[in-house]
């Protein structure tokens, strides 16, 4: 590598990684502000940030007005927040500009402010209003509606919105629907007083979640990044992972996985860690295109991990009606799996290629690194033995946040003068509650969009209509396999598997494709609303349903052709986009596996019904070797360099090995035997080991 190239790679700053960033990311992409707008909206957030700092300790009012409250102030703020086209300049304009905002930008924000606590303000007569609603209710009602389409819209893009219009239409056009999908249809009135005066609809549970768990666990993630957390992360995975061989590329993975605990974000963790892996990654010797996927596909992994897992946790929590101690537990095995893959991978690529770990010099020590920063990783161990003791997670939340403060305070008495501790102090804690606040509104209005979404679902019944649709589809191409496979002397999958196995691909592929446009707790809220039910039919259990719908919508951040994770990093990396999320999705390709393996055995989430240790073992071993084998073929590489016709006999012996069937393992290992034997027969004779 040429010392121009190492350091178009090497030298970005902080405000060009900040570009980077809002360049993948809609939902981090503010507009500038205008003095007077910066202070109102700046006063705005600080203060949405105290109220629910506050709520989370206290007590949380009656859930109407809290929630009323919460998207009322969202929507304002992200009419101040996001520009019409983008970010664009800031207008000059006093008549059309007041402030230096737009006058329709005003106007909005006030439409959706005063819409957002109508139902709030008439709950006490709600009993009365739903099913007969008044014509000022059906305007507050279509106010909000539009309101929210356009917030949306600014915030996070096109798709959700379009989607949200077309089952708006499906409800309103029903009879002229074709075939099974034809429903009586829906008044506009009815429409509206579904969505808007019932809990089943833009205040139902996901903007429940989302105002009472989801924009806690952001300020504390927040919090805990600006006392040091995330860096004592980077730090520690480098002390314990750098030496060895591909080193950086393995500090990528292990800190991702550290920071994805406390970070929901793919892009935000991919550009935090990848200013610092992936010039690493290329010095040693990776490719390019390779070090930005390590990057992408690891820090994916931060939205499985727990005890965050990208605020979908505490949307399980009401939705299955499950204790969160049981969805974190549920969650630890695919979770590891997915880092073992992508590990797997990273190793086997610096076997092949021959690449050194980080020298002594290079690396911190690990004693040092706990001796500086152990006290900043006290929140996140106060936040989980919280919600290990069975409080609310809101609690958990006040109390992580809590120690953050409290951590700040300590760190500057102990650096710095009195007055300038009392003054950082201040800093830090309105700073973090105005970043808190900014990075929550995008998913707030999208959560409350999704509400529409779920409301027409609830009102038409068209999620079972599309699971019997889908349910009929793979019944049809299972027979048809079926009885193409009967000419075998055993019997490879019954039918009802192979039922099952078709409506798992066709659900995934539907999952991958609305999380293109759609950020991963939309995506997750919807297919449980659409697809949920089609594996319910086939007798999934719903904590497994929900799983697996959220893994494949995880999955599209480094699915081409909108791979948002892998595109963030190859701007990093200063290489093909395309050919890095191709990539990325390869080394991902444990998280693509393993939704299936637990489908088809429960038992690796742990708490499922019927679990069984014989069963546990036998998938998580399978799945692992599985991954091991597959990731061999990609990397052409075992323990030795690897032959075309024994990657394709490790690919097929892959298949074999992530079938949770103890038949299927047997053969699996038969097949990839000889391969390894030959492998390690000629070990010491091989190049390059």
């Amino acid at each position: 590598m040429t010392e121009k190239a190492e350091s178009s790679v090497a030298t970005l700053t902080a405000e060009e990684l900040r570009k980077l960033e809002e360049s993948f990311d809609s939902e981090v992409r503010f507009r500038p502000q205008s003095r007077p707008v910066l202070i109102l909206s700046g006063t705005i957030l600080f203060g949405l940030s105290c109220y629910h700092y506050y709520t989370s300790g206290f007590g949380i009012p009656p859930m109407t007005t809290h929630t009323g409250v919460h998207m009322g102030f969202t929507l304002a703020l992200i009419f101040m927040s996001f520009g019409i086209w983008g970010q664009g300049p800031t207008p000059t304009n006093r008549i059309w500009a007041p402030l230096g905002l737009p006058i329709w930008d005003w106007l909005l924000a006030i439409a959706g402010l005063v819409s957002a606590f109508y139902v709030p303000w008439i709950y006490e007569q709600l009993a009365f209003r739903v099913g007969n609603p008044l014509p000022i209710d059906v305007i507050m009602g279509t106010t909000l509606i539009v309101v929210l389409l356009e917030a949306v819209r600014r915030s996070m893009g096109w798709p959700l919105p379009v989607i949200a219009l077309l089952f708006i239409a499906y409800a309103y056009f029903g009879r002229s629907m074709p075939g099974v999908l034809v429903h009586p249809g829906a008044s506009w009135s009815g429409i509206v007083n579904h969505l808007y005066l019932t809990s089943q609809g833009i205040y139902g549970t996901a903007l429940r979640v989302i105002s009472t768990y989801v924009f806690h666990f952001v300020l504390f993630g927040v919090l805990a990044t600006r006392i040091g957390l995330g860096q004592l992360f980077i730090d520690l995975a480098s002390a314990i992972a750098g030496r060895y061989a591909g080193g950086p590329a393995k500090v990528s993975v292990l800190s991702s996985a550290l920071l994805g605990s406390i970070s929901g974000s793919s892009i935000a963790n991919t550009v935090t860690t990848g200013s610092l892996t992936i010039p690493a990654m290329i010095r040693i010797g990776y490719p390019r295109h390779f070090a930005a996927a390590v990057e992408a596909a690891s820090s994916t992994g931060g939205q499985i991990t727990p005890p965050v897992m990208g605020a979908v946790a505490f949307l399980m929590i009401e939705y299955l009606g499950l204790p969160l101690t049981t969805i974190l537990t549920a969650a630890l095995v695919p979770a590891f799996m997915h880092f073992f893959g992508v590990l797997t991978q990273v190793h086997l690529e610096a076997r092949r290629r021959g690449l050194r770990g980080l020298t002594k010099d290079e690396l911190p020590e690990i004693w040092k690194v706990l001796k500086a920063g152990w006290m900043t990783v006290v929140p996140l161990i106060i936040l989980v033995s919280v919600l290990l003791s069975g409080m609310t997670p809101y609690a958990a939340a006040f109390w992580g946040i809590t120690s953050c403060i409290a951590v700040l305070i300590i760190q500057s008495a102990a650096t710095l003068t009195p007055r300038a501790a009392a003054n950082a102090v201040i800093r830090g804690i309105f700073d973090g509650f105005v970043l808190g606040a900014k990075y929550s509104l995008s998913v707030t209005a999208a959560a409350a969009l999704v509400g529409v979404i779920i409301g027409i679902v609830t009102l038409t019944g068209v999620g079972f209509k599309i699971a019997y649709m889908v349910t009929g589809i793979a019944a049809t191409w299972a027979g048809s396999i079926t009885g193409w496979l009967s000419v075998l002397p055993f019997e490879v999958m019954t039918q009802t598997d192979m039922t099952l196995l078709f409506t798992l691909i066709l659900t995934a592929i539907v999952c991958i494709l609305m999380g293109c446009g759609i950020p991963t707790t939309a995506n997750y809220l919807i297919m449980i609303a659409v697809a949920a039910p089609i594996l319910g039919l086939l007798g999934v259990q719903p904590l497994v349903a929900h799983f697996f719908v959220f893994y494949y919508g995880v999955l599209a951040d480094i699915t081409p052709p909108v791979a948002l994770a892998a595109y963030a990093a190859a701007g990093i990396a200063n290489c093909n986009a395309f050919k890095a999320g191709n990539t990325a999705f390869r080394l991902g390709i444990g998280k693509a596996l393993v939704p299936f393996v637990f489908v088809f055995s429960p038992s690796l989430l742990l708490v499922v019904d019927g679990f069984t240790w014989e069963a546990f073992f036998l998938a998580a071993g399978g799945a692992m070797l599985g991954i091991w084998a597959l990731s061999a073929a990609f990397a052409g590489w075992l323990f030795a360099p690897v032959f075309a016709f024994e990657r394709a006999l490790l690919v097929v012996a892959a298949i074999f090995l992530v079938a949770p069937n103890l038949i299927a393992t047997l053969v699996g290992l038969v097949l990839i035997s000889p391969v390894a034997f030959r492998q390690l027969a000629g070990l010491g004779r091989a190049p390059g080991v």
